[in-house]
């Protein structure tokens, strides 16, 4: 059975992830090689189906009789694992093929990251493997561990957990080490696995195939992701998207955000529009929740695994120190941590469960008044938790010691009691390293409350679940063709491209081109004094670099002047370049400059870039990344993001702008991407955005194809 279009169907995977035989390439009884730490795995987990070692030197790996070589192997082998150097995983491979073994995990390193003759071999594994329907993980990974069935197939000394009814995570990692290392964090916070898959080089499949096995998977509920590079794209945005339909949240550390860009841009656009930064905006908006660090990846999966989901981001914080709530005001805003509007007139119950010289506010310090009167924090999270206004609650709790401890967890629990959690209530200690006995920290797990030693890391996973509001189905943008663009190939120079795009829709000033002096006085007439004279050439990207473009020409003698001042600025700054002409256009009124621009980008699709613009433009990059289905409204939302959003909305008397106008714009643009593939660059900088009702006005446009 071949793979079609790389994808692997569930039983194929399933072949692999939930065997009922297995086969060990390289089997040994050596301590500490691969072949013999894959078996004992095997038999400490008490896996029940046949195990094959094959090993040409053995005749026996402990009580099972070693077969010579992959030929000898029965028929229907689930999973062969190959503990074996390089040299001799291709050959095998090819044996495994003629057997119909279902799956192999290749341990073996040293090809596609060790030069031309490992990438061939690699590519061959995988030619193999889709002509065959046979699954391959790896080469240069770990394996895997099945937790549900209790089948670890990875040369790392692993123990396996079933989750028991309880929600689990699945680990997808392209990194063996990084899933070992997380599966390890996950088992000491207690938080059950369901499985953990290393895909390695991914020859044949990749992590898209093990997200969508683990969508429909029951004993999966989060799906925590370490990649370094999708090497298909447009397969895992939709196998994002499904995991957000089926209520699976996907939580991915994505190293690599300072890489360089695989090439240089041709726009302002494609310079800011770099590969992590599109990235993220497509991952993001397909609802994958992005962590920052490995600790913030465990955070995050522990929290959408114990608690409800957040059904609002707004988070109320329950603590016991004046200092501590002014840290935690700064904390919050500095991570866009939204935090409930309580005061002591909005919130009645709240109030009624404080002593009187206690303020309602939010955070909320109960002072030291619960160590002589606990039943303080019982009624103080069972009014938090019936507050429709409060998304999540977080207990910033001082521990101390376990005295303390006797004190303070009976009386959070007590408001637990008879309750069931619509939102998550989160237990974060004030003093790590504090004596906190075990016995709580099950109980509160137990209970769906989260116990972590600090309150900066619940903060910070709480921003990253809230900051994840992509709807589920987000609308599908309406392509607007340029039928002309087939005629032109690599930088399309501004005249050219406003008669392109000024039909559908996008504003420019008025103008024409002049191919002489004579013609430019002629046109800067028609359009009315004063002009603006740009030089036009496809080599000239950027034309104030080269003395190209002359402002508030007056009459027709500056208008010829200034041809002959442009032509002399061009020579001199590369004599290389011939003008095709100038472009003459009207001079408008003042504004703000924007820049808005776009790029479709061949592994993940078209993306929108907008803020504020003009020569600084790659300075200051105040800019926003905006997908083609986003909505006016959305758009708008965006906009508002900006770091000097407040110059939208009016600054010190100015007057607002005309930000519907704008994101009008944007989504024309947008739409432009979508509908027209070979368009790989389009670049308007500036856009001068007027007072609102007064629209905006495109200045400059450069577009590229490729």
């Amino acid at each position: 059975m071949t793979v079609e279009a790389g994808r692997y169907s569930r039983e194929q995977l399933s072949r692999l992830l939930r065997p009922r035989s297995v086969a060990v390439v390289g089997a040994s009884d050596k301590p500490g090689a691969l072949g013999s730490t894959l078996i004992t795995n095997l038999d400490r987990a008490g896996f029940s189906g046949p195990v094959y070692p094959i090993n040409p030197k053995r005749e026996a790996i402990g009580e099972r009789r070693c077969l010579a070589s992959v030929a000898d192997l029965p028929d229907g082998v689930d999973v062969a694992v190959l503990a074996i150097p390089r040299p001799a995983v291709l050959d095998t491979v090819r044996g495994l093929a003629v057997r119909g073994v279902g799956a192999a995990i290749v341990f073996s390193a040293g090809f596609a990251e060790d030069g031309e003759e490992g990438l061939a071999e690699q590519a061959e594994i995988g030619r193999i493997a889709h002509e065959t329907g046979m699954v391959v993980e790896g080469p240069n990974c770990l394996g895997l561990v099945n937790h549900v069935d209790r089948i670890p197939l990875t040369f790392v000394e692993s123990f396996t957990e079933p989750p028991a009814g309880r929600r689990a995570v699945g680990v997808v990692s392209q990194s063996g080490a990084m899933a070992a290392v997380l599966g390890t964090t996950l088992i000491a916070r207690a938080v059950p696995t369901s499985f953990s898959v290393s895909t390695g080089n991914e020859a044949a499949s990749g992590v898209e195939d093990y997200v969508d096995w683990l969508i429909d998977d029951p004993d999966t509920h989060v799906i925590a992701m370490i990649v370094e590079q999708f090497r298909k794209p447009a397969r895992f945005l939709a196998a994002a998207k499904a995991a957000r339909k089926a209520g699976k949240p996907v939580v991915l550390l994505h190293p690599g955000k300072s890489s360089a860009a695989r090439e240089s841009a041709a726009t302002h656009t494609g310079a800011m529009a770099g590969d992590y930064k599109l990235m993220r905006t497509k991952v993001a908006r397909a609802g994958v929740v992005f962590a920052e660090s490995l600790q913030e990846l465990a955070d995050i999966a522990e929290l959408l695994v114990r608690c409800p989901p957040l059904p609002r981001p707004e988070v109320a914080v329950l603590g016991e120190s004046g200092a501590f709530k002014a840290l935690t005001l700064d904390l919050a805003e500095g991570l866009g941590l939204p935090l409930a509007h309580l005061t002591n007139d909005n919130a009645p119950a709240l109030r009624a469960a404080l002593p009187p010289f206690v303020p309602v506010s939010n955070p909320l310090d109960i002072t030291a008044q619960g160590l002589s009167q606990p039943s303080i924090y019982t009624e103080v999270l069972g009014s938090l938790l019936d507050d429709d206004r409060v998304g999540g609650v977080v207990a910033g709790i001082i521990q101390s010691d376990p005295i303390t401890a006797d004190i303070k967890v009976p009386a959070i629990l007590k408001a637990l009691e008879g309750r069931t959690l619509t939102k998550p209530l989160v237990f974060a200690g004030l003093d790590e390293g504090a004596l906190m006995p075990d016995h709580y920290i099950a109980a509160l797990r137990e209970a769906g409350v989260p116990w972590f030693p600090t309150t900066e890391r619940v903060f910070a996973a709480l921003a990253r679940i809230g900051a994840q509001d992509a709807p589920a189905d987000a609308a599908s943008a309406t392509p607007l063709g340029l039928p002309a663009l087939a005629d032109h190939v690599g930088v399309i120079p501004e005249y050219r491209a406003k008669d392109l795009l000024a039909p559908l829709g996008v504003p420019f000033p008025k103008g024409a081109f002049a191919a002489s002096a004579g013609q430019a006085a002629t046109a800067a007439a028609q359009v009315g004094f004063p002009v603006a004279m740009k030089a036009q050439a496809a080599a000239l990207s950027h034309k104030s670099d080269a003395g190209g473009v002359i402002l508030n020409l007056g009459d027709a003698d500056a208008v010829r002047a200034a041809w002959d001042r442009m032509h002399a600025s061009v020579a001199a700054y590369d004599a290389a370049i011939a003008l095709d002409g100038v472009l003459i256009e009207a001079m408008g009124p003042r504004g703000v400059e924007m820049i808005v621009g776009g790029k479709n980008d061949a592994d993940w699709g078209a993306v929108v870039l907008a803020g504020f613009g003009g020569v600084t433009a790659e300075i200051l990059q105040d800019v926003r990344l905006i997908t083609p289905d986003m909505s006016h409204a959305e758009v708008v939302a965006e906009l508002g993001k900006l770091k000097s959003a407040a110059l939208l909305a009016g600054y010190r008397g100015a007057p607002a702008l005309d930000v519907a106008a704008l994101a009008d714009l944007i989504v024309t643009v947008g739409r432009v991407l979508e509908g027209n593939p070979t368009l790989a660059e389009l670049d308007l900088n500036p856009v001068i955005l007027y007072p609102q009702g007064q629209g905006v006005i495109a200045l400059d446009a450069l577009i590229y194809t490729g």
